[in-house]
């Protein structure tokens, strides 16, 4: 059974895609590029983020 209320969003800095690979510009010796994994610092690399606690009033 599927919760009601998400837990986890798509993070909104990211989009869902939260490591990129960067090409330095350089190649190896068997002529293939090398590249950087960049991770999503709003999201520590995860893809999402926990939704903001809500404050609800009660009484009065």
């Amino acid at each position: 059974m599927m919760p009601q209320t998400p837990t986890a969003r798509v993070c909104s800095h990211c989009d869902g895609f939260p490591v990129v690979h960067i090409t330095t510009g350089t190649r190896t010796l068997d002529g293939q590029r090398r590249t950087l994994a960049a991770a999503c610092p709003a999201c520590q690399g995860t893809g999402t983020h926990t939704a903001p606690a809500s404050l609800v009033r009660a009484g009065k």
